[in-house]
C-alpha cells in the first residue's frame, strides 16, 4: 500500500512501506480514540490508509494487513488456512464477532419493530373500548332504555 498521491508518484518519489507492528500499533492508537488527522500527521500516514488498514483488520483479521515486502507464492494463503487469527488490537472486532453483533443487533432491532406494532395494536382497541364503552349503544333517536319483552320465560306473556 503506498502513501504517495499521484503527483508525488509523478515526481519519481519512493512509495513508503509499513510493516504488520506499525499497522496494528496505529490501529490500537485509533481504536483508543486518538483524532485520525493528527495521529495520520503524527506517524506520516494519510488518513484514508488508517481507514484502509482497519477495514481490512475487520474484514480478514489481522493476518490480512501485509508485512513490509512481497510474501513468497502462495505462503499468504497458507499461512491463513493454517493458522488462527491472531488476536485483534484492542477496540477493533474481528470479522466474526462484527457478524455476530450485526445478527444481535439485527434480531433486536426486529423484537423492537414488534414490540412497536403490538403498542399500536392494543393502544388502538384500547381508544375503541373506551368510545364503546361511552357512546350509546342504539340508534340516536331510540329512548335511553326500554322494558324487557319477556321472551325467554317460561310462561306466556299476558
Amino acid at each position: 500500500m503506498t502513501v504517495l498521491g499521484e503527483e508525488d508518484w509523478m515526481a519519481g518519489k519512493q512509495a513508503r512501506r509499513f510493516d504488520r507492528a506499525f499497522k496494528v500499533a496505529a490501529l490500537a492508537r485509533m481504536a483508543a480514540g486518538e483524532n485520525v488527522s493528527a495521529l495520520g500527521r503524527e506517524l506520516g500516514v494519510r488518513r484514508k490508509l488508517l481507514y484502509r488498514w482497519r477495514d481490512t483488520v475487520r474484514r480478514g483479521g489481522v493476518e490480512a494487513l501485509r508485512g513490509v515486502g512481497r510474501p513468497p507464492g502462495g505462503a499468504c494463503l497458507a499461512a491463513s488456512v493454517e493458522q488462527p487469527r491472531s488476536a485483534a488490537p484492542r477496540g477493533v472486532a474481528l470479522p466474526d464477532e462484527l457478524a455476530q453483533a450485526r445478527e444481535r443487533i439485527a434480531a433486536l432491532e426486529r423484537k423492537i419493530g414488534q414490540q412497536a406494532l403490538e403498542l399500536d395494536f392494543f393502544g388502538q382497541a384500547l381508544r375503541l373500548m373506551e368510545q364503546v364503552g361511552r357512546r350509546p349503544s342504539g340508534p340516536p333517536d331510540a329512548p335511553a332504555s326500554t322494558t324487557s319483552s319477556g321472551r325467554g320465560r317460561s310462561g306466556k306473556a299476558g
